[in-house]
């Protein structure tokens, strides 16, 4: 059974002077430390988030940087798309150009030969005609 005496006033007493030492020696710095490290943390944390946001804009700076490439570069080689297509028709048609004129001077030539080969058989006919009736008759025919 609990009496009450001096000793509850002792027990008190140690109790007082304990709970005071252990604020002093234990738990002031103990909060002390826990708060030194909240603000630590929250202090790396908002670092943290300046770095993301930082990290975010260089990002779409980054982005926006590699679209302009992008679109200079599609420029670029539509350009020389365009370019290419214009010189490919410009060879094509002064190769369209040079051949027709090959083949106008072919068909001139051929004309001409023809017309030479014409005259000259015309100019044998008659030799020709004159040979074939002596032989056939087998006499000369003047």
């Amino acid at each position: 059974m609990i009496s009450v005496d001096w000793t509850l006033g002792l027990q008190f007493l140690n109790f007082a002077v304990l709970l005071f030492i252990l604020n002093k020696i234990l738990y002031k710095p103990l909060q002390k430390i826990i708060t030194q490290r909240r603000e630590t943390i929250q202090s790396s944390q908002l670092r943290a988030k300046d770095l993301q946001v930082e990290i975010d804009n260089k990002m779409q700076h980054y982005q926006q940087q590699l679209q302009d490439a992008k679109s200079v570069a599609n420029d670029e080689r539509n350009k020389l798309k365009k370019s290419g297509v214009e010189q490919e028709a410009a060879l094509l048609a002064e190769a369209h150009h040079k051949a027709a004129d090959r083949l106008l001077q072919i068909k001139e030539k051929v004309h001409r030969e023809a017309g030479d080969a014409s005259q000259k058989l015309k100019d044998e006919v008659d030799s020709l005609a004159g040979q074939i009736a002596s032989k056939i008759l087998g006499r000369d025919v003047a």
